[in-house]
């Protein structure tokens, strides 16, 4: 019995890290997020698709954090995978995030786009003057 609003299924495993905001700690992410995600039997696509969302995600916390540090949770449920982080920023419109003019690329604005392309489910909060939290999940098999 698979259902894809499993929230009320209690995580499996627990993971929280809070990193400084530097941009060398984005591969430590990507490192723990991949071998759980190899420990739960995900392809090596799969693997990298969640490794490739999770740094875009960490990019912009770090980039458009005020803080001195970024958070992240990382929970393990029986069919899927779930990233949270959170960043103490400057926060922004969540409704005002579109879709990029890929016909006219700029530099930046795309993370999001790529987060939300290689993920299965995402969602953004954010509060101006508090932060942002970007929660991205991606279903294992046919456990969706």
């Amino acid at each position: 019995m698979s259902n894809r609003n499993s929230d009320y299924m209690k995580s499996i495993d627990k993971v929280n890290m809070s990193l400084p905001c530097k941009a060398e700690y984005v591969g430590v992410v990507r490192l723990t997020v991949s071998a759980i995600a190899n420990r739960m039997g995900f392809n090596i696509e799969e693997i990298e698709d969640i490794k490739v969302a999770v740094a875009e995600g960490c990019t912009n916390a770090i980039k458009h954090g005020l803080d001195e540090k970024f958070d992240i949770d990382i929970d393990v449920f029986e069919n899927k995978l779930q990233i949270q982080i959170r960043d103490t920023g400057k926060g922004y419109k969540v409704e005002e995030v579109g879709s990029p003019d890929l016909s006219n690329p700029k530099e930046g604005g795309l993370g999001i786009f790529i987060i939300k392309t290689l993920m299965d489910e995402v969602e953004l909060k954010s509060q101006i003057g508090i932060g942002s939290e970007i929660k991205m999940v991606k279903f294992l098999g046919d456990g969706r």
